[in-house]
């Protein structure tokens, strides 16, 4: 079995070139980052963000976790992905969901809730068409193209690979049809594991035998008190999510010392996760301490040349 690459979130809008060079001298394998317009607590914009962290690395991979593509113009999406690509020298992956779960910030960029998934469907099918085509035309739903070209196009060919994420029958439909990568969050192993399978027989249906890469999005907290460290991620999450995450942290996130940190991974490991994007559930003056802390006592257990 090939080692685990692991991805880490930003979890700052500022000083990112900073938190990019120290996600790669840590040994990650991905610095990503999530974005809303409006959300419960500071959010960036992810390609903003990563664009930054792309002039400040030269071997780290980028990945937008979540793009929420109904809220882009099908076409200012794959510019931006393509832009991104270029810029990094091929280095980005394009993250995408369909979000909603904070609708406030739909109604305010004219967006209806209900057409997220329709919206989301669509944008993928033009984005892959202009990242590998010229003169595109198009008549959809949402967007209309009279024989437009993109350029440049990205370095990645057919383009960025695309990790859908979600938790939904809908979710994994979308990355059996058109994703690279699939990318849940707030999943239990056993969850985890059941959509890998319903994501293989979605995808036969497709008439496609190129697997999907399989991947976990995970909120973690590290910490040589087992106690403190499951304590900082209830309160991190409780207030990031308007929620009490008192008896969901078990469930869906890995918090303890480190023995315990890499008992939850394995869990996850076991059944067939191979890219793990962490990201860190801690209040903001242990967050740089958990991601050293992950970094140099749980995932090299992780990886064959340790």
């Amino acid at each position: 079995m090939s080692d685990v690459e692991f991805g880490l979130s930003m979890r700052r809008s500022d000083d990112v070139a900073d938190q990019a060079r120290q996600i790669e001298s840590l040994g990650y394998d991905y610095a990503t980052t999530g974005e809303h317009i409006f959300f419960h607590v500071p959010t960036s914009n992810a390609f903003i963000s990563l664009a930054v962290a792309a002039g400040a690395t030269t071997t780290l991979k980028l990945m937008s976790t979540i793009t929420l593509l109904p809220l882009y113009p099908a076409v200012l999406a794959a510019k931006q992905a393509a832009a991104l690509d270029v810029a990094s020298g091929g280095r980005f992956h394009l993250g995408i969901g369909v979000g909603g779960e904070f609708e406030k910030e739909f109604a305010a960029a004219g967006v209806p809730v209900s057409q997220r998934g329709a919206r989301t469907n669509e944008a993928l099918e033009i984005m892959h068409r202009l990242f590998t085509e010229d003169d595109v035309h198009y008549e959809g739903r949402f967007a209309t193209l009279e024989g437009v070209t993109l350029a440049p196009k990205p370095i990645q060919q057919p383009g960025p690979p695309v990790w859908v994420s979600g938790r939904r029958d809908a979710a994994m439909r979308r990355v059996a049809r058109y994703g690279d990568g699939w990318l849940p969050y707030m999943y239990s192993p056993d969850q985890l594991a059941d959509s890998y399978q319903t994501i293989a027989r979605y995808r036969s249906e497709e008439g496609n035998d190129a697997p999907v890469a399989p991947g976990l999005f995970i909120f973690f907290c590290c910490h040589e008190d087992d106690e403190v460290a499951r304590q900082y991620a209830n309160e991190r999450l409780s207030k990031q999510y308007n929620q009490d995450f008192t008896k969901l942290i078990d469930k869906y996130a890995i918090a303890g010392d480190p023995d315990r940190c890499v008992a939850r991974l394995r869990e996850y490991t076991d059944v067939g996760a191979q890219t793990v994007v962490l990201s860190a559930a801690a209040p903001m003056h242990y967050v740089e301490e958990a991601e050293r802390f992950m970094a140099e006592q749980v995932l090299p257990r992780f990886r064959s040349d340790s």
